[in-house]
């Protein structure tokens, strides 16, 4: 399956959404997300797909697919300017005839009458009319021919009521109580005016996402040698960087690409990928982030990812996707978002009749009740009410180093009454050493068997165990195996088998407690254990979450003592140990199924676990399956940000929801309003202008709100 991901300029609520998913949809394409706040729009296809053909049926709907530069991964889209081609300048543009037409409502106090001439109210209403036309009629009609007719329907037919009832007044010489050409152009000019403050205040939503994508494209020093094998340094772009070549990095300068250091060391800030603004000292063989800054020293690196395969991008594609998605609430409001427009051009005929007929208005007075109810509604404020928040959630949370795969995680937090932790690299650091060993054969021997079966181990014990003992003289076995959460398994070509691991699944009895034993064709060969420090931050996120009842479980496949013993220490409530990982999956499910439950781990035994948890967490050095199964991932390498995460995706759901009730109170209370007379259209339409920027402005809250 082939999977396109575009950028589309124009769409501004969710109707501009189900218009363009409408026409993916009937060319079979799956898998469709459409985000009109951020312009992402991605697709699946398991057939050739015609760009071409693409843009063309995405400009018919009146948007536009930007293009993209070829060097940066998310080619900064190419805003289309010139005179009238944005919100600004058209605002700009209608506010002077709109002003000089109001004026005339002022000709008792001064000498305007001239501005009472029907013909030069008309005159003066025209090139706000033509503009308005051009832009929102246009949008009407196309947005009508897919099937889903947008907020522009209400405001065409408002401000083409108004005008043709003021032409028909102004050629039948019927007087000022038939002309309302200063309604049209008012409707028009202050719709103009909040789809510009519209635009300006949801893109405030993307400034964290803005600042990562700026990180992205810099200058390198890369390495070549001459001829003569002389080191030469040119300036290049870090677009064009490829895994594998040599770059030199200074003082001040950011990092171009993910690196491994081959020589120097350095203090590098890496705030931008985990949030954290004190320096990490890294050294020879250390790998560094694209992105980061060195804040002193001078290294020499070599490329080991550069372009969408960096953390960097990787991040802000993850951002971005989960930005695009919808999480369950959202779906009634788009629901209701495709239905509100027919609806309200019904209350709207219906205002003008009951008006007219029952209570003996003028069709003067009922039309402009009428014309009220059209633009004072805002189907845009329900489209807005979950796009808006997420992307300023979703962005805290990247800059802090919490990246939610979908939006769905964050929504999750809201119900998370438990938190399951594992222990090995989660609650401790997994940075193993050996404590002490015993063995019946030769030293050496020893070391040597069980560096050479753990080196094919993913367990971070193993890791420690191959770093420590490391040998160049390493045995050949036929073949190995792992067996998740209990150990490793190997025969030799003499058919030998060797078991390392638990003393369940080497089958010692009668043994005092170890970390894992070796055996030989089920004879003991001998013991280790190894010791794991506690993360310093585990304690505080233990009593945070106590602190806000939720209770907190560890679940390991360790020994019962060390699991018990940790447990004490941290003041964690509940203890599962000696877990094999089918063990974890048929615990998590049973915790699952009694209340809301988020699993914490970072080891391949830990996926399925994290993948069945309401909410699975995973730390950023967590095995790449690990990553892939959580919803939510910890980019700093710990737990403190996990009280972040929680209050963030708890406050994100409670300003969603404070949204979706904005939008639909304003809507229920501002549609009878007008319909009863007590707004003009003119203030209709300011309110209508206002009502996004205040759920955006609700939504932008979350960047400097308290959230844990």
């Amino acid at each position: 399956m082939q999977k396109v991901e575009l950028k589309v300029e124009g769409m501004t609520c969710s109707n501009c959404a189900l218009s363009v998913t409408k026409l993916l949809q009937k060319k079979s394409f799956t898998d469709i997300k459409v985000s009109p706040i951020i312009g992402a729009v991605s697709f699946r296809s398991d057939k050739e797909v015609s760009m071409p053909e693409i843009e063309k049926g995405i400009a018919s709907l009146g948007y536009t697919v930007a293009k993209e530069s070829n060097d940066d991964h998310h080619g900064h889209s190419h805003s289309e300017g010139g005179f009238l081609k944005t919100t600004q300048s058209r605002f700009l543009f209608t506010l002077p005839f709109t002003l000089v037409l109001l004026l005339h409502m002022l000709h008792d106090i001064l000498p305007l009458h001239w501005l009472m001439n029907p013909w030069v109210q008309l005159a003066l209403c025209l090139p706000v009319f033509f503009v308005g036309m051009y832009y929102f009629g246009k949008s009407a009609v196309k947005s009508i021919a897919t099937g889903v007719p947008n907020m522009d329907v209400l405001i065409t037919i408002g401000a083409l009521a108004a005008f043709v009832y003021s032409l028909y007044g102004a050629i039948m010489q019927l007087g000022e109580d038939y002309l309302f050409f200063e309604t049209t152009a008012t409707i028009i000019t202050l719709v103009f005016f909040g789809n510009y403050l519209e635009h300006r205040s949801v893109a405030t939503t993307q400034t964290a996402l803005q600042s990562l994508v700026k990180k992205e494209k810099v200058m390198a020093n890369m390495i070549a040698f001459d001829d003569k094998h002389e080191e030469q340094i040119f300036p290049v772009e870090n677009t064009i960087l490829q895994n594998g070549d040599l770059v030199l990095i200074k003082t001040g300068e950011q990092v171009p690409a993910d690196c491994k250091i081959l020589t120097g060391d350095a203090m590098l800030n890496e705030a931008i990928i985990t949030g954290e603004s004190a320096p990490v000292a890294k050294t020879k063989k250390d790998f560094i982030i694209g992105g980061s800054v060195v804040e002193s020293g001078i290294i020499r690196a070599q490329v080991t990812a550069s372009g969408k395969g960096t953390v960097l991008a990787s991040i802000i594609q993850m951002v971005e996707n989960a930005q695009g998605e919808k999480p369950p609430m959202q779906k009634l409001a788009d629901k209701i978002s495709a239905i509100f427009v027919p609806i309200v051009l019904g209350i709207a005929v219906l205002t003008f009749i009951i008006n007219h007929a029952a209570f003996d208005k003028t069709v003067a007075v009922s039309l402009m009740r009428s014309i009220a109810v059209l633009v004072i509604s805002c189907p845009c404020a329900m489209g807005l009410a979950t796009p808006a928040a997420i992307a300023v959630g979703m962005g805290r949370a990247a800059k802090s180093g919490i990246l939610f795969r979908n939006a769905a995680g964050l929504e999750s937090f809201k119900s998370i009454q438990q938190v399951v932790f594992d222990k090995t690299g989660t609650l401790t650091t997994g940075k193993f050493k050996v404590l002490n060993f015993h063995s019946t054969i030769d030293e050496t021997t020893f070391k040597q068997l069980i560096f050479s079966i753990e080196k094919f181990s993913s367990h971070p014990i193993a890791s420690a165990i191959t770093e420590e003992w490391k040998t160049s003289n390493q045995i050949r076995f036929d073949t190995i195996e792992e067996i998740k959460g209990a150990g490793m398994q190997a025969n030799d070509k003499e058919g030998n088998s060797y078991k390392l691991g638990t003393a369940l699944f080497t089958n010692v009895a009668n043994q005092e407690n170890h970390s894992f034993y070796l055996t030989k064709n089920e004879q003991l060969l001998g013991w280790v254990n190894v010791g794991d420090e506690i993360r310093e931050e585990a304690k505080e996120v233990i009593a945070w979450l106590q602190k806000k009842k939720i209770n907190t479980i560890l679940l390991t496949g360790d020994k019962q003592f060390k699991a018990n013993q940790l447990a004490q220490e941290l003041g964690i409530d509940t203890v599962y140990a000696e877990k094999t990982p089918s063990q974890k999956l048929d615990i998590i499910t049973s915790l699952n199924d009694a209340i809301p439950t988020a699993m914490v781990g970072d080891g391949v035994n830990d996926a399925p676990a994290l993948a069945k948890a309401t909410l699975g967490i995973s730390l950023s050095a967590a095995s790449q399956l690990a990553v892939q199964t959580a919803d939510v991932v910890l980019v700093n390498d710990g737990l403190k940000n996990l009280p972040k995460a929680m209050g963030l995706g708890r406050h994100t759901d409670l300003t969603i929801k404070q949204n979706l009730f904005w939008a639909f109170a304003y809507n229920v209370v501002a549609i009878p309003v007008a319909a009863m007379g007590y707004l003009t259209p003119a203030v209709a339409a300011l309110a209508m202008a206002f009502s996004d920027v205040i759920l955006v402005l609700n939504s932008i809250r979350l960047f400097v709100k308290k959230v844990y």
